[in-house]
């Protein structure tokens, strides 16, 4: 059977008193691709978070002597899974239940009984909800490394072609020393609004855009629409950067600062290189491959003056 990569090495806790649904539920989870970890009481659920560190927790909200609601709250209380996300079960659909077990700390509710489809469902939902928080920029608010790397790895074990467009401004070194820092972080607010505009208009639903840090994003698209957005982004960023810029910099053209032995150097104003690597022409058998294919292309478009796109033609 193949796994889904959002299955795949993700840890789940499944605390209930009623050993044969625990069975059910531990079965069906790990049918999926999970790796599951099963606690009879919450006692023993607690005893096993250091060393599991789980990545969801399925809890029973009745067990005898520590019950679900208890449990909850003291796993919030625990460092190391004050996030993890809780899906509480119980046999009573009441609006009161529901709200003493989301205020000790529960994401998400299942009345029993339930189907199979539903649990798998909701907890795969979760774990990629709390994937997506975790990594997101707290400047652009988009999706970081682990968003980018899983979507990465989901196009190239997929069966459709991509592309993935790398984003790096020109000299932004130079314009954060001359502007200072709070300037800075506004260009990359600039590139991070441009490019997603873009894809909204250019893009599909299916798109996506990441922020890998610093100056650097990347878009991932169909292949026949890479080429366009990239142009749009270009011309959209270079007509906006120039509100970033003092009027007398903007006339003539370059700013001016000095390195660390004292000489004064010219950078002119930012531009803009993205690299496109695509699955059009060949086949990639990891997600790093794409990283590399895409420095070397990056390397090339910004040793062109202004900004630039450039697309990696190669067949392999």
């Amino acid at each position: 059977m193949n796994y889904d990569d959002d299955t795949k090495g993700r840890r789940i806790l499944v605390v209930d008193d009623d050993r044969n649904l625990r069975k059910i539920i531990a079965t069906n989870l790990e049918l999926a691709g999970y790796q599951v970890v099963s606690a009879a009481n919450g006692q023993e659920a607690l005893e096993k978070l250091d060393d599991l560190q789980p990545d969801l927790i399925v809890l029973d909200v009745m067990m005898p002597e520590l019950d679900g609601y208890e449990t909850a709250r003291r796993i919030r209380a625990h460092a190391g899974n004050a996030r993890v996300p809780i899906i509480m079960l119980t046999a009573r659909s009441e609006v009161e239940d529901k709200i003493a077990g989301f205020d000790a700390g529960a994401d998400d509710y299942m009345t029993k009984p339930f189907g199979p489809q539903e649990l798998l469902a909701r907890v795969r939902t979760k774990i990629r909800r709390v994937e997506v928080d975790s990594s997101l920029s707290p400047l652009t608010r988009l999706p970081g490394n682990l968003s980018i790397e899983a979507v990465l790895r989901r196009r190239v074990a997929g069966a459709e072609r991509f592309a993935v467009l790398y984003e790096d401004l020109d000299n932004f070194k130079a314009f954060n020393d001359v502007y200072g820092f709070t300037h800075g972080d506004e260009a990359i607010q600039l590139l991070a609004s441009v490019t997603v505009d873009v894809v909204r208009r250019r893009g599909t639903a299916n798109d996506f855009v990441g922020h890998i840090g610093g100056d650097d994003f990347v878009v991932v698209t169909g292949c026949d629409r890479a080429e366009e957005i990239a142009r749009e982004i270009i011309a959209d960023f270079d007509r906006d950067v120039r509100r970033l810029y003092t009027p007398l910099d903007l006339q003539q053209g370059f700013i001016e600062t000095r390195d660390r032995r004292g000489t004064l150097n010219r950078f002119p104003i930012m531009s803009l290189s993205i690299a496109i690597v695509t699955s059009e022409q060949r086949n990639f058998e990891s997600y790093a491959e794409i990283g590399e294919a895409a420095a070397e292309l990056k390397r090339y478009a910004k040793s062109i003056s202004g900004s630039a796109y450039v697309k990696d033609k190669r067949r392999r």
